[in-house]
């Protein structure tokens, strides 16, 4: 199988500009895992890597999508794999970069996912379940997803009921198309904090409020900017007046995203697979030796 080196980590945790470090360094071209940066006009909340960020190294799976478009975990890793196939038919080396833990694993994994439309009906009677039932109906119709459920993930829960409900019982076999490298990167709990603060704090002055007021002006359903979660939910609620000033609103974001990036690390700590970097001591060098003995070269 061709090889595959995989950037992955926590918000705020640097591992976009060490993709490009590295990048430039192996000759290689970047895949980006993240869940809001397939869309257009979804910069700052995103996260997303300017041009100027980038130096001359290519990015793929960024700008794909309309704001309102559905996207889904086939549409990432179909286009994933389409861009990595290109990458390698062209002699260069393919970064899989970003903290989307799902993306990433429906790739590193090689998840066999089966492309249906859901049914409305269906899917509205199980989001309608509290998690309690849905645990339940999992116990008794197929207890052995329970060991890899997250209970406390109710979507997932959801979605493992809808599978039930529609006959799929059936194990997934999963079938990796690549062989895959993974480093992860972080750094001690109060430093992620504080850089998150930073990030927080750089965007905000950046215009990151303007961009959701430039998104709904566009067309950008409000629906869709709740849905995708952090900085777009809550901007959103603070521009309709849903918080009683910007200090509430800022507070409730910045809790948000710390949130979050606890549980990015509780998902990247299922896998085994993943060789950790300290961010604190020339992650560069780090990450170079365990490529060059793995034999990325």
């Amino acid at each position: 199988m061709e090889k595959l080196l995989v950037i992955t980590g926590t918000n705020a945790s640097g591992k976009s500009g060490l993709g490009i470090e590295l990048a430039l360094k192996y000759g290689a071209e970047i895949v980006s895992a993240d869940s809001r940066q397939v869309y257009k006009g979804l910069d700052l909340g995103s996260g997303k890597v300017t041009k100027e960020e980038m130096k001359g190294v290519p990015h793929h799976l960024l700008d794909v999508a309309e704001p309102g478009e559905q996207f889904t975990l086939v549409d990432f890793q179909h286009k994933a794999y389409k861009a990595i196939d290109d990458i390698h038919a062209r002699g260069k080396k393919a970064f899989l970069v970003g903290g989307t833990g799902l993306y990433i694993n429906s790739v590193v994994d090689g998840y066999n996912i089966k492309e249906e439309k859901p049914d409305r009906e269906r899917r509205e009677a199980v989001e309608a379940m509290p998690t309690e039932e849905l645990i339940e109906v999992i116990r008794k119709e197929n207890p052995d997803a329970l060991s890899r459920l997250d209970l406390k993930n109710k979507r997932r829960l959801e979605r493992e009921v809808e599978r039930i409900l529609a006959g799929d019982t059936a194990a997934r076999v999963n079938t990796p198309h690549y062989e895959s490298l993974v480093l992860g990167v972080t750094w001690p709990r109060e430093v992620l904090y504080e850089r998150i603060r930073e990030r927080l704090d750089r965007r905000l002055d950046e215009g990151m409020i303007d961009e959701v007021v430039n998104l709904r002006a566009a067309g950008a359903p409000d629906d869709f900017l709740y849905g995708l979660g952090l900085e777009y939910r809550y901007i959103l609620m603070y521009l309709r007046n849903e918080f009683p000033d910007f200090d509430s609103f800022y507070d409730k974001l910045f809790m948000e995203i710390r949130h979050l990036a606890k549980e990015q690390m509780t998902w990247f700590r299922k896998r085994k697979d993943i060789h950790w970097i300290d961010m604190t001591s020339d992650p560069v060098s780090q990450c170079e030796k365990i490529i060059d003995e793995y034999g990325y070269n």
